[in-house]
């Protein structure tokens, strides 16, 4: 069993604020492994219909615990799942709560209550840089390929079938049992196209002939993998000037081995290693940041930076992801500092030993590495 010790710092220190942990993330990221190292923890599966019986008379449950530290793995399996949680956090102080789930507490009417005040959320995202060391293996090529779920991860080639069968796994036991929709075909259709097409542009009506779907139900779609986790949306930062993208959304497909599956790569050339450390570094950002506030900037004659951080009235700051510092081009982004003057400029780059700064018609720009954009960005 691996210890992902910046994850189990994280629960930590959320369990220090609140007794009333929500973990969510995508279906085999690693939530039932990295509760199981918790010390002291009961553990409880609530896929089982034994489990779920015993959880029918919270109270009684809750009685029969004790003190100590309880895991609800896959909650969401409970008639009503947010019960339980609120009377813990309200009349068991003493217990400390653990539950899993892969959406956000919430996202579907089977959470009658969003728990407000009584928990702290935690987002378990794919592997992240110091996940690798604790997997003892640092090769970031292999993670990009492979993806960040610890079982697709340890593989020594792509497991191309595993990637399908999660997908059938996520439509049985994630969006059916949540959201009950019924066009599959339809459905993962429009997964495997985001996938294949991840940190483009979005239009829904680009998708909606060859899903066979109207616009809205597009829309709705979108919505429901934003839900749980399977892309994320980043939206234009912008201040409504006319020269400026406002309203159209990237999307990201939330895992590089995904998004190499649904590409057909097999094997990495050096042209597709600037997307994937693009999304590579974004998940790093989010996982620090616990947040998916991210947005990118882009005018309409092409200039374009990859992420800003920051809403408009804050001083933005611009990050501009390169798998090679040797690529970097400064048009873009004294293209954005043109509109938005302050701000901290940064280029993260994976071949950057040590940070430097380089002007650029008085514009200053950091190159740093991954650690170092973490530190200076997300703390």
């Amino acid at each position: 069993m691996v210890n992902r010790q910046f994850w189990l710092n994280r629960i930590k220190t959320a369990w220090e604020r609140r007794p009333v942990i929500w973990l969510s993330g995508v279906r085999r990221v690693g939530k039932t492994c990295l509760c199981q190292t918790l010390p002291d923890s009961e553990y409880f599966d609530c896929e089982l219909p034994r489990v779920r019986r015993l959880m029918e008379e919270p109270q009684g449950f809750l009685d029969s615990v004790g003190a100590g530290r309880i895991i609800l793995d896959e909650i969401h399996r409970l008639p009503n799942p947010s019960e339980l949680l609120k009377i813990a956090a309200d009349h068991y102080l003493h217990v400390e709560v653990i539950a899993t789930g892969s959406s956000t507490l919430g996202a579907s009417a089977k959470f009658r209550d969003t728990l407000a005040g009584r928990k702290t959320e935690l987002w378990l995202t794919p592997m992240i840089k110091a996940d690798l060391g604790d997997f003892n293996r640092v090769d970031l090529p292999h993670r990009l390929l492979h993806g960040g779920l610890p079982p697709f991860f340890l593989e020594t080639t792509p497991p191309e079938r595993e990637f399908q069968e999660w997908m059938d796994a996520y439509w049985a036991k994630d969006i059916q049992e949540l959201f009950r929709l019924e066009r599959r075909y339809s459905f993962q259709k429009f997964t495997e196209l985001l996938m294949a097409q991840s940190g483009g542009i979005f239009e829904a009506t680009r998708f909606a002939r060859p899903c066979e779907v109207s616009r809205v139900t597009i829309s709705n779609y979108l919505s429901i993998l934003e839900a749980t986790f399977v892309v994320h949306i980043i939206r234009p930062f912008n201040s409504r000037r006319s020269t400026e993208i406002v309203a159209a959304p990237k999307v990201y497909g939330f895992d590089t081995g995904f998004v190499c599956y649904h590409q057909g790569w097999s094997q990495l050339r050096q042209e597709d290693l600037g997307l994937l450390w693009e999304h590579f570094v974004l998940n790093e950002i989010m996982a620090h940041r616990q947040s998916r506030e991210i947005q990118y900037w882009r005018d309409k004659r092409g200039h374009e930076v990859d992420f800003v951080l920051g809403r408009v009235r804050d001083i933005p700051i611009a990050i501009e992801c390169k798998w090679s510092a040797s690529g970097f081009s400064p048009r873009p982004l004294l293209a954005f500092r043109r509109q938005y003057p302050e701000g901290k400029n940064f280029v993260v780059a994976h071949d950057i030993e040590h940070a430097f700064t380089r002007d650029y018609n008085g514009t200053h720009v950091k190159f740093v590495n991954l650690d170092t954009l973490v530190a200076e960005t997300c703390q």
